[in-house]
C-alpha cells in the first residue's frame, strides 16, 4: 500500500515540474528569441514480482509475468529551437536570423554567449550590445556622428557620417551554430553556453555554409505556441488531480486494512 504513495509522489513531484516550464512557456510568449522548453519524463524501473515465461497454451505463445510500476521522473527538459516568426520593428539595430545560427556576445566575465535575440542597441562608448549590456562579437563601434546604419544580409555594417552620402563599413555581425543546440546551456537573458553536449562552436558569415541571413528592423519572437501550451496545462493538470485522487483512494484503502486487522 505504501508503494501507492510513493508511485503518486513521483507523479505529482514529476508533473509539478511540467507546470512550472509550462508556466514559463506562457510567461516568455512575448520575449524577443526566447525558445520554449519541453518536458520529457521517464518511467522508474519497475519491481519484477514474476519473470516472463513463455507459456504454451491452445497451442500459442504468450509471454507472462508480474511488473510493479516504481512510478515516473523527468529525464530532460530540452529547448525546442525552431524558429519563431519575424516581426518587423523601427530600430535601426534590430536583427533576425532568417535560418540558422546565433549571435556572440561576451558577458562581464569576459565569457562567450550564444542568443537568438537580435534586440540590439547602441551603448554609451558606441557599442552593439543585448538589452543587458553584454557586446555583440566581434565588437562593432557606430561613430557618435553617424547619421543612418543599414546591415547587409551577410552581416556587414555600414553608416554614413555628418550627412555624407558614401556608406563606410564599420564592422560585420559573426554567426555561430551548434551540431546539437539542443545541449547549450540556458543562463537568463536570453543567453546560452556552450556544453561538452553541444559541442563547440563554429563561427561563419550570415548567409555562408548554411548559416542563416541577417535581416535588419526585425526580431525573432519567442517561438512559444500558447494553444498548445495551454492543452498541454490542462493535461498536466488533469493528471496532477487523478494523481491526488489515486493517494487519497491509498489511504481509504491503507485506514480500511489497518481496521480490519485490528477487528
Amino acid at each position: 500500500m505504501l508503494r501507492q504513495f510513493y508511485v503518486g509522489a513521483t507523479g505529482m513531484a514529476a508533473f509539478e515540474k511540467a507546470m512550472i516550464n509550462i508556466t514559463n512557456n506562457v510567461s516568455n510568449s512575448k520575449t524577443v528569441g526566447y525558445k520554449s522548453t519541453r518536458t520529457e519524463m521517464e518511467n522508474i524501473f519497475p519491481q519484477v514480482l514474476d519473470r516472463a515465461i513463455v507459456r504454451r497454451e491452445e497451442n500459442s505463445n504468450e509471454p507472462a509475468g508480474i511488473e510493479l510500476g516504481s512510478g515516473v521522473r523527468i529525464v530532460s527538459t530540452p529547448k525546442d529551437f525552431r524558429q519563431g516568426a519575424i516581426a518587423v520593428t523601427n530600430n535601426e539595430f534590430d536583427v533576425a536570423i532568417n535560418g540558422e545560427g546565433f549571435l556572440v556576445f561576451q558577458t562581464p566575465n569576459e565569457e562567450l554567449a550564444y542568443s537568438r535575440a537580435g534586440n540590439l542597441n547602441r551603448d554609451s562608448e558606441g557599442n552593439l550590445v543585448d538589452p543587458n549590456g553584454n557586446m555583440l562579437q566581434p565588437q562593432i563601434i557606430i561613430p557618435d556622428n553617424t547619421d543612418t546604419v543599414r546591415i547587409s544580409s551577410d552581416g556587414t555594417v555600414f553608416v554614413t557620417l555628418n550627412q555624407e552620402t558614401i556608406e563606410r563599413e564599420v564592422g560585420q555581425i559573426r554567426l555561430a551554430k551548434f551540431v546539437n543546440p539542443s545541449g547549450l546551456e540556458s543562463i537568463g537573458g536570453n543567453l546560452f553556453k556552450e556544453t561538452v553536449a553541444s559541442g563547440e562552436a563554429a563561427l561563419g558569415i550570415a548567409g555562408e555554409e548554411n548559416f542563416g541571413s541577417i535581416s535588419q528592423y526585425a526580431i525573432e519572437s519567442s517561438n512559444v505556441d500558447i494553444i498548445g501550451e495551454m492543452m498541454e496545462m490542462v493535461i498536466t493538470q488533469r493528471a496532477f488531480d487523478i494523481i491526488t485522487k489515486a493517494i487519497q483512494s491509498g489511504e481509504t484503502m491503507l485506514k480500511s486494512a489497518t481496521e480490519i486487522a485490528r477487528s
